[in-house]
């Protein structure tokens, strides 16, 4: 007689809390009111939640983490990545991130625009930042071991920080960026890296001109959009 196979329940993963955490947001237009209730509808137990986040603004954090994962992940699958200069190595970095966030946008354009208070939308980023400014400082060391002299290093703090600070900036443009395949993004990021690498490397500033150019004309289109 043949006997009935005993099924045993997947376990559920981080990945899969944050899928279901994502899919819930944007159907419903809102967080879930409690974890509890979340919890019910995506039929784990509140104990298999907390196994793997705190609460939901952990959970929100560890989101932009997976985002900068799975960037990192696609640039080292680039066997020649290591072996490019450090500015391609930036650039890289960013576009594929705001591949990323382009693939995430509804998401991402939620989260970041939830509350009244822009600081409030930002706290999510504070693992992330972490995550960027390391990024940067490998960058800034790798090419400070090239350097005989003290002098002529490049201070860590203040690039880690910088790459912080340029990302911040291109997001906001990206969220409000209009043209086809965020096409102006793309070059703003360009724009940018550049900039920043030339200060870096003390190099003519007319890169900086450059993108001081670009910004006065975007800025300028904008505004006569909207008079």
């Amino acid at each position: 007689m043949a006997t009935a196979k005993k099924t045993t329940k997947k376990k559920i993963s981080d990945t899969d809390i944050i899928s279901e955490y994502m899919d819930y947001v944007l159907e419903h237009g809102k967080t879930p009111p409690t974890i509890y209730k979340f919890c019910k509808d995506i039929k784990c137990t509140e104990a298999e939640f907390y196994q793997l986040f705190g609460s939901f603004e952990g959970l929100k954090q560890q989101i932009w983490t997976a985002l900068y994962s799975s960037t990192v992940a696609t640039l080292h699958k680039d066997k020649d990545f290591e072996n490019y200069p450090n500015k391609d190595k930036m650039l890289s970095f960013f576009f594929t991130m705001f591949g990323n966030l382009t693939a995430n946008r509804s998401y991402v354009l939620f989260v970041l625009q939830e509350h009244s208070m822009p600081l409030k939308n930002l706290a999510q980023l504070k693992e992330l930042r972490i995550h960027i400014r390391q990024f940067a400082t490998e960058l800034i060391e790798e090419s400070n071991e090239d350097k005989n002299y003290k002098i002529t290093k490049n201070p860590v703090q203040l690039f880690s920080e910088g790459a912080w600070v340029q990302f911040l900036f291109l997001l906001k443009y990206w969220m409000d960026d209009t043209s086809p395949a965020f096409e102006k993004t793309d070059v703003a990021i360009e724009k940018s890296v550049k900039a920043i690498f030339d200060v870096f490397e003390t190099t003519p500033l007319e890169s900086i001109i450059d993108f001081g150019k670009f910004l006065i004309k975007e800025n300028f289109a904008f505004a006569k959009s909207n008079s």
